[in-house]
């Protein structure tokens, strides 16, 4: 018998998601979603509870994960996708259309919401096979190089400066990166490979995200990502599709309603605290995923990959701090 387990790390943008008055702008592992508040339901700034929803929110993640880890052993990557992305969007949907109405799919920008999907579905399918092949922790250490590609794709894309220490965080990213993939004769892995493509698609759908902010609110990307994306995932059906057991359909149940609720905690830890005293707590998805990695599936993370997480997490920090200093000079100099 196997045991029973547990986002897509989805892995957020953690260097732009204090752009646009706290506005979320992320991604995810089925399922990531860009969802804030609207302005006029902020309220006053609370750290400590806004550090417990990310908390919760970064375990949350980390279950989704190992749920989806645990699915693709059974069932067909399109049927967990679909799923727990079909699920996540009744979810959201029934907080979202209560208060926009049809509105919320006025957009025209539609071409833009499909690529956008379509980049998207091929990032979570890259990650939910990386998933299959290799352990949890690594995939997740992985993932978490999608800000430093987001960085990256800005500067190639959208012709941002990048100053010589934001170069230096890139390549020690990556080098950190390279130290967890293990490139070298015959250890590498080809899941690695796959969670590699994720976090460079993932990046680069960060910064298209960063662009559709000009023109589209925060519930219309949501609701378009997740309703792309199911339909997306549904023409995968019929390609395999596996009647779920009772218990393996209450995981994939839980897998889309966490998936939705993790999203929410998230999107609400930065709304009553700034993003860069929330957003480092992010990183916390590697530890509970090492954890369930070591708990499910006796998964003990190598020396490679907790040195290389920890270069990672560190440029990732880094480019978080750099990115708030940067901000803070234009904000002076304006009151001056």
């Amino acid at each position: 018998m196997r045991a029973r387990p547990s986002q897509p790390p989805i892995l957020c943008a953690i260097t732009q998601s204090s752009a646009n008055n706290q506005r979320a702008v992320g991604l995810s592992e089925a399922g990531s979603t860009d969802w804030s508040p609207p302005a006029d339901m902020r309220r006053r700034e609370h750290v400590p509870l806004a550090l417990l929803y990310m908390i919760a929110a970064t375990l949350l993640f980390a279950c989704t994960s190992a749920i989806s880890k645990w699915l693709v052993a059974t069932y067909p990557i399109g049927e967990v996708l679909f799923t727990r992305t079909g699920i996540a969007l009744i979810v959201c949907a029934a907080f979202v259309l209560p208060q926009t109405g049809l509105s919320v799919f006025r957009t025209a920008r539609l071409r833009h919401h499909a690529l956008r999907c379509i980049s998207q579905a091929c990032s979570q399918c890259f990650l939910l096979i990386a998933f299959s092949m290799m352990p949890l922790a690594g995939a997740t250490a992985i993932n978490f190089s999608a800000p430093l590609f987001a960085t990256l794709a800005s500067a190639l894309l959208l012709k941002e400066s990048v100053g010589p220490a934001r170069w230096t965080a890139l390549i020690a990213g990556f080098i950190g990166v390279l130290i967890v993939v293990q490139p070298g004769g015959d250890t590498l892995q080809v899941g690695a490979l796959f969670a590699l493509a994720n976090a460079v698609l993932y990046g680069s759908v960060t910064v298209g995200v960063r662009s559709m902010t000009a023109t589209e609110s925060t519930q219309t990307l949501t609701i378009y990502q997740l309703l792309l994306l199911t339909l997306l995932f549904a023409l995968l059906l019929p390609l395999g599709f596996v009647w779920p057991a009772p218990v393996d359909g209450a995981w994939m149940l839980f897998n889309g309603v966490f998936i939705a609720i993790g999203q929410y905690w998230w999107t609400r830890a930065l709304h009553l605290a700034p993003a860069s005293a929330v957003a480092p707590f992010l990183y916390l998805s590697l530890i509970w995923a090492s954890i369930l990695g070591f708990l499910i599936w006796g998964e003990v993370p190598t020396i490679a990959v907790a040195v290389g997480s920890a270069i990672v997490v560190a440029c990732g920090l880094y480019l978080l701090w750099h990115e708030k200093n940067a901000r803070k000079v234009p904000a002076a100099s304006a009151r001056e």
